[in-house]
C-alpha cells in the first residue's frame, strides 16, 4: 500500500517568461512566479508527476486534470491506498471526484466559519483522544455549504505551552516575547482533516503528519537540485526542464538507496560523498604510475558505499544475460527499496515480462 501525497509550491521569477503572472507568493509578495503542481510517492520521496502552470494557476482545480489522469492510468490494483493533501484540496470537486472513483482521501480544512463552529462545539466536549506526538483528536460529521453530502471529519487539538507575542516598543517598532500560559488558562492549536478513511483517530493524526515529508522533498529539489535556478522564456521549455530535474532527482535517490537502503540521504550530503572516485595508488617498475584519491575527509564512508553498490552490480551482472531489461530494472529496484519490500522480490507484471 501506497500514499499518493498532491501538493503545489511557487516559483518566484525574475525576467520576462511565459506565464510570469502576480498572485499567491508568501515568500516573495508582488513577485512573479510559476506554480509547480507536484505528485509524489510519499516515504520514498519520488516523483510521479510534475506539472508548470501560470503563477495565477496556483490553486487545486488547476491541478485536478493532471491528477484524475494519473490515477486513471493505475490499474485498480495500483491505486495508491490513500490520497492526501493541504487545505488547499479539501473542497467538494476533488472530494466528490475521488469518492466517485473510489479513492480514500485525506485532507486539511480550511478554518472556514462551518469548520470554526465545529471546533466550538467540540471543545466543550470531553471524548478527546490520543492522536500522537501531544495531539488529542475528537470523530465527527460536517455538511459545509456547498457540499452535496456529510463526511467525517477529524479535529485534532495540542496545547500550546508558550505563546507568541507581539509587541510594540516606546519607539514604536515590534518587537517579539515569549510568555508563560497560565495552568488555568489553556491554549490550543487547532487543525480539522476530512477523511474517507475510516481508521482511528490515531492512525489518522499520523497519516496527516507524515505529509511533512512532501514538504521535504520541495524543499531538496528547490534548493538542491534546481527547481528554483534554472530559466526559460517559454513555458513549455520549463515544464520540460521541470520534469527532467525530478526524473535526475529519482534516479539519484534509487542510486543513493543501493548504498543504504534504511536512510534517505539528500543531496547536500550524499552528492559531495558519492561523486568522488575512491581509488589506490599503484606502482611500477619502481615508479608511481597513478594516485587518485578522495578529495574530501569522509572517503571511508565513500569508498563503504561505493563498493557495496559495486558489489551489487557484481552479483547482478552473474545472472544479466539470463534476464531481460525489463527483469534486471525490478531487481535494481527490489535491492534499492528492501526496507520497504522487506526482501520480497518485485516482478514485473506480465505484460513487461517479455520487453
Amino acid at each position: 500500500p501506497w500514499i499518493l501525497d498532491t501538493d503545489t509550491t511557487v516559483k518566484p521569477l525574475y525576467g520576462h517568461q511565459e506565464g510570469a503572472v502576480v498572485s499567491y507568493n508568501p515568500h516573495k509578495p508582488g513577485r512573479p512566479s510559476h506554480s509547480f503542481h507536484c505528485y509524489i510517492l510519499a516515504n520514498l520521496r519520488l516523483v510521479l508527476a510534475v506539472e508548470v502552470q501560470a503563477g495565477n494557476a496556483h490553486t487545486s482545480k488547476h491541478a485536478a486534470p493532471t491528477l484524475w489522469k494519473l490515477l486513471d492510468s493505475f490499474a485498480p490494483h495500483e491505486k495508491p491506498a490513500v490520497l492526501r493533501g493541504d487545505a488547499n484540496w479539501g473542497n467538494e470537486p476533488i472530494m466528490q471526484e475521488a469518492e466517485q472513483r473510489h479513492q480514500p482521501y485525506l485532507f486539511k480544512l480550511r478554518l472556514t466559519t462551518g469548520v470554526k463552529r465545529a471546533i466550538e462545539r467540540a471543545m466543550y466536549e470531553q471524548d478527546w483522544q490520543d492522536a500522537g506526538a501531544g495531539w488529542q483528536g475528537k470523530d465527527g460529521e460536517l455538511r459545509l455549504m456547498g457540499w452535496s453530502r456529510q463526511r467525517r471529519i477529524v479535529i485534532l487539538r495540542r496545547r500550546i505551552e508558550r505563546s507568541l507575542l507581539v509587541e510594540r516598543n516606546p519607539a514604536g517598532q515590534l518587537s517579539l516575547s515569549f510568555a508563560e500560559i497560565d495552568g488555568s488558562r489553556e491554549v490550543w492549536e487547532y487543525a480539522v482533516l476530512v477523511t474517507s478513511l475510516s481508521s482511528e483517530i490515531l492512525t489518522i493524526g499520523q497519516l496527516y503528519r507524515d505529509r511533512a515529508d512532501c514538504e521535504n522533498t520541495f524543499d531538496e529539489l528547490k534548493n538542491h537540485w534546481g527547481w528554483a535556478g534554472f530559466t526559460t522564456r517559454d513555458i513549455k521549455r520549463c515544464r520540460l526542464m521541470a520534469c527532467s530535474v525530478a526524473l535526475i532527482f529519482n534516479w539519484w535517490n534509487l542510486f543513493v538507496r543501493l548504498a543504504d537502503p534504511y536512510h534517505h540521504r539528500e543531496a547536500i550530503t550524499s552528492r559531495p560523498l558519492l561523486l568522488h572516485a575512491i581509488g589506490r595508488q599503484t606502482s611500477h617498475a619502481g615508479r608511481t604510475t597513478l594516485t587518485i584519491t578522495s578529495v574530501h575527509g569522509e572517503h571511508y564512508r565513500a569508498r563503504r558505499a561505493l563498493t557495496r553498490i559495486a558489489g551489487f552490480f557484481a552479483d547482478l551482472r552473474r545472472t544479466a544475460e539470463q534476464l531481460t531489461a525489463v527483469e534486471r530494472w525490478y531487481r535494481i529496484l527490489s535491492h534499492a527499496l528492501i526496507k520497504y519490500l522487506r526482501g520480497r522480490q518485485l516482478r514485473p507484471p506480465p505484460l513487461l515480462q517479455h520487453l
